[in-house]
């Protein structure tokens, strides 16, 4: 841990009010210079973020930076041919639960927003569920059309948590889902490449890049998931490679006969994108949130100029906070 690396805010990044109880996964329109974005809220939970099994439902909604540099949750956020693509997905015979964990991409070619998510369906039969990587576009946010998604689940492997990655020089994109590994007894969240030269259509699943239960780091040992990638401008480390920030959780943790979830922190990663491979990630995590009891998960980042940015990150999956980072801070943990 690397207390001294960043600053963390003191205040929540989030105007709730009295709407919602829970929000998460902050993720901000880059062509609005940030001011404008779209959030995760919580609509009901069943369980607690500590133990294994709750459920949350959710809905997405826009937010909008005021003057007070704090971001205030408006209206729900409505997606042409929603309903119909859903129910494309049988979700006849499977609970849908909201969409959740957004992401937005901006096409710098012709300014159109591409908007990724989850789409969670809980099959009860089974207790199991069933995730897709959703995908809506249009001229702004406001104007959004959903397609089906472009990464489906197959072989019981989803995908979540998507990283934009830089296109190649072959031209395409190894962009980055957390996606898992599981049986009977266990499971590991794992992060896997997604193949696409077209942002708006079909991805494929790519090869498995990390695995927490082949590799030896204990902050990291149960659950991995891609966080944003900082850009050269940022931080250069090297030609087709960039830094990243990961999301990893310990190993479950046993008290009296239940099983509860260990630490999710925020860590380091060097990522190769031009042959879609990690290179290094940091031994130590780098942020815990002063007030987390499980979880501090990073959602985006925003450059400030002269090497400074902040993170976004949501804590408990209930609140947004943001840290103070510092390029040249970071460069010290560096291999």
């Amino acid at each position: 841990m690397h207390k001294k690396l960043y600053l963390e805010n003191k205040n929540k990044s989030i105007e709730v009010g009295d709407r919602f109880e829970h929000v998460m996964a902050l993720s901000l329109d880059a062509s609005s210079d940030y001011r404008h974005g779209l959030i995760r809220c919580i609509t009901s939970r069943k369980g607690n973020v500590e133990k294994r099994g709750y459920i949350d439902r959710s809905d997405l909604y826009h937010v909008e930076k005021n003057q007070l540099d704090v971001y205030e949750i408006k209206e729900r956020l409505h997606i042409r041919n929603e309903k119909e693509i859903i129910q494309k997905l049988n979700v006849a015979k499977l609970d849908f639960l909201g969409l959740e964990d957004p992401d937005i991409w901006v096409d710098e070619k012709n300014g159109m927003k591409h908007v990724y998510f989850t789409i969670p369906l809980l099959d009860k039969k089974n207790n199991n569920f069933i995730l897709h990587l959703g995908h809506a576009w249009g001229k702004n946010l406001d104007s959004l059309e959903m397609t089906m998604p472009v990464l489906m689940e197959e072989n019981g492997f989803g995908a979540k948590e998507v990283s934009i990655a830089p296109l190649n020089k072959q031209g395409f994109r190894y962009n980055l889902v957390e996606s898992s590994d599981h049986g009977k007894d266990y499971w590991y969240s794992t992060i896997r490449t997604a193949i696409t030269e077209d942002m708006g259509s079909a991805w494929k699943f790519g090869e498995t890049i990390f695995h927490p239960k082949e590799n030896n780091i204990s902050w990291i040992g149960a659950h991995a998931s891609p966080g944003p990638l900082l850009s050269k401008n940022f931080i250069d480390v090297g030609e087709g490679k960039c830094l990243g920030f990961m999301n990893g959780r310990e190993a479950d943790k046993k008290v009296g006969r239940e099983k509860k979830y260990g630490a999710f922190s925020i860590g380091l990663f060097i990522y190769d994108y031009e042959h879609g491979k990690i290179d290094w990630v940091s031994p130590e995590y780098l942020i815990r949130d002063s007030e987390a009891k499980t979880i501090t998960f990073a959602s985006q980042f925003v450059e400030t100029g002269n090497g400074q940015g902040v993170l976004y990150a949501h804590v408990d999956d209930s609140f947004v906070r943001s840290y103070q980072i510092n390029a040249n801070d970071l460069r010290k943990l560096l291999p």
